[in-house]
């Protein structure tokens, strides 16, 4: 079965979804695809569901910088922010134009970041220096990345990195350079933050359709 039509099947169970409130059986999506994946409505995943889980029961903040921003969640983030900027080093249509090893914003410039499934793309102990250095003291940067909780430490290998199928193949996409362990923790507070983390109940994960234990990193300056 093609992967279109395959996305036309509905869900195994009935859904909510935090995000945009809708009720009902979700998509199948992905590659390789899987059921109840899909919000039919905001077109949310399961990272984005567990994030604007997070977001929804969040106070208002002040500046916000989205990277790599999901549009799903965008609606939510503006809701909460005094603020709010999407920032990318490629994508079109961003307020700012950013690179993650060298962020163009002043020190201690902003209250909060969302920072989802990008540091396995990137070089992430200059990264998350860089990220440190812009949030305001009290400020956040809320991480999501792949991560494989039974691995005690990051799998990274540099002859995997030579062409587009070894990336594949040792880390799940072409375009990343890493396949995280436990030791992100480590990798997080080693940048300066104190690390918080948030993962939903099973009750929620059933509700929302969300993957069980995958976790939002809250990562706090001090």
């Amino acid at each position: 079965m093609s992967q279109r039509r395959f996305g036309e099947l509905g869900g195994i169970h009935p859904r909510e979804c935090p995000i945009c409130l809708y009720k009902g059986y979700f998509r199948a999506s992905d590659r390789p695809a899987r059921f109840d994946v899909e919000c039919p409505r905001c077109h949310s995943h399961e990272r984005h569901r567990l994030l604007g889980l997070y977001l929804r029961d969040q106070p208002a903040t002040g500046d916000v910088v989205h990277l790599a921003p999901e549009p799903c969640i965008q609606g939510l983030l503006r809701e909460k922010a005094a603020s709010y900027r999407t920032a990318d080093l490629f994508m079109p249509g961003c307020d700012l134009r950013l690179d993650l090893h060298a962020i163009d914003l002043r020190d201690q410039s902003v209250d909060l970041f969302i920072c989802s499934h990008l540091l396995e793309h990137v070089d992430d102990r200059r990264a998350l220096s860089e990220l440190y250095r812009c949030t305001r003291p009290g400020g956040r940067v809320l991480i999501m990345v792949p991560i494989i909780e039974g691995w005690r430490q990051t799998y990274e290998n540099p002859d995997a990195l030579n062409d587009r199928a070894s990336r594949t193949l040792h880390f799940g996409q072409f375009d990343h350079v890493r396949y995280y362990g436990a030791d992100i923790r480590d990798r997080i507070s080693a940048a300066g933050f104190t690390l918080e983390e948030f993962q939903a109940s099973p009750q929620d994960c059933i509700r929302h359709g969300l993957l069980r234990g995958e976790t939002v990193f809250v990562a706090h300056r001090g």
